[in-house]
């Protein structure tokens, strides 16, 4: 269970990143409305899996994850660009993750 919310509160983390950076400096009300609500509910995921997950494979996993879907909503939003290299770098990062989840 507490993989299944640490996975579901590393998307939000992508959510409140992107809503971030749509609020314009929180000069935009509903970007900004949806970042709080993100946020609030992405930590609260993240403590409820460090619970039971060491801390520090807990936060590896859901910034890896936050950073990976962030930059892949970039891409479709054609914000960014995907690259050979980001796009293997970003692999690797994904194999990480997993990779701690397996050893843990």
């Amino acid at each position: 269970m507490e993989w299944i919310v640490l996975v579901a509160s590393g998307m939000l983390e992508a959510v409140w990143a992107t809503a971030l950076s749509a609020s314009k400096g929180f000069k935009k009300l509903w970007p900004s409305v949806v970042f709080v609500v993100s946020l609030v509910v992405s930590m609260a995921g993240l403590a409820f899996a460090m619970s039971r997950i060491p801390t520090g494979t807990a936060y590896a996993v859901w910034v890896g994850i936050g950073a990976v879907l962030t930059v892949l909503l970039a891409v479709v939003r054609k914000e960014e660009r995907l690259t050979l290299a980001r796009g293997a770098l970003l692999a690797l990062l994904v194999a990480s993750v997993i990779g701690l989840k397996a050893v843990s």
